[in-house]
């Protein structure tokens, strides 16, 4: 009886005991785990996850393959990297990009290695290649936690990097007609002080309008850039804003509230289409950059 007893104490003692030893035991934290998602440590720049840290590059040879980097992969890859004219990828997300550690990724495929993939060989030397790769490396470490965009807490770049006098004689030769620098343009860089801002009210025609496609309730929002529809029936003519064209079926909204909508049979009934947008429209396949940096160089002045 009595040695029962202390066999049982014994486990008792035992199970009460492993549990207290397993708190005591300090956490192990993997190498570079702490500051993650949720953790309170500092977190370092540059890299989606900590194993993509490396070390700062040289501001020479960094400098030497922005340069580098201008004349040789801006066409394809964009100057901020995020894919360029020429249809390069986004290297922002290039798996080549975010783990290569001293060119040893990068360098190849500049040499030629992806050729069958559509890459084409770029004609440098080694030097001058390990500097290209140690300048896309260096905008990695700018990168902060995902989703945010390079360089977080630098100044944006300007976008006034057109001519004001060639904008000016672009819009006296695309604009004019409809609007006036001394009219209704007039201070409209005061009124609009961001140059973003700016370039996109006017490259839209100017407001915010809304969503609903042709004639639809952004249009219907602001009169100003309503697109109304005429139709002309045997001894009827009805007008309206215009809610819905296509070869079948054209559908008119009335002062009232309602619709009508009438059935099209080629050029019948007559259908007039009055977009005051229009000129704005037709320049969006027009426009170049250059057109668009330009006249808004130009715009900045009128305050």
């Amino acid at each position: 009886m009595v040695k029962k007893s202390l066999v049982t104490a014994a486990l008792v003692s035992l199970t009460i005991g492993v549990p207290a030893r397993a708190v005591a035991q300090p956490a192990t934290v993997p190498p570079g785990a702490q500051g993650g998602r949720g953790g309170g440590g500092r977190r370092s720049a540059g890299g989606f996850v900590p194993g993509q840290q490396r070390p700062p590059g040289d501001p020479a040879e960094i400098a030497r393959g922005k340069t580098l980097y201008g004349i040789s992969c801006t066409g394809c890859h964009g100057a901020d990297l995020r894919g360029g004219d020429l249809g390069g990828p986004n290297l922002l997300r290039s798996q080549v990009a975010l783990s290569d550690r001293d060119g040893e990724l990068i360098i190849p495929i500049i040499e030629g290695s992806r050729q069958s993939a559509g890459m084409p060989a770029i004609s440098m030397s080694p030097d001058d290649a390990k500097a290209v790769a140690t300048f896309v490396r260096s905008v990695m470490e700018t990168i902060g936690r995902q989703g945010t965009p390079p360089a977080p807490g630098q100044a944006a770049p300007s976008i006034l990097v057109g001519n004001p006098s060639e904008g000016q004689a672009y819009f006296g030769a695309r604009c004019a007609s409809c609007h006036s620098a001394t009219g209704d343009l007039q201070g409209i860089a005061t009124r609009i002080p961001d140059p973003k801002m700016l370039q996109n009210a006017w490259v839209s025609g100017g407001g915010r309008g809304g969503r609903g496609g042709r004639g639809g309730s952004g249009a219907a929002a602001d009169p100003a850039r309503m697109i109304t529809v005429a139709v002309t029936l045997p001894g009827e003519t009805v007008e309206g804003r215009l809610v819905r064209i296509d070869d079948f079926l054209v559908t008119v909204g009335l002062a009232d509230g309602t619709t009508r909508t009438f059935r099209r049979d080629g050029a019948t009934p007559k259908v007039e289409v009055r977009d005051p947008m229009k000129g704005h429209t037709d320049q969006l396949t027009v426009y170049t950059d250059k057109n668009m940096h330009d006249v808004t160089a130009y715009l900045v002045t009128l305050k």
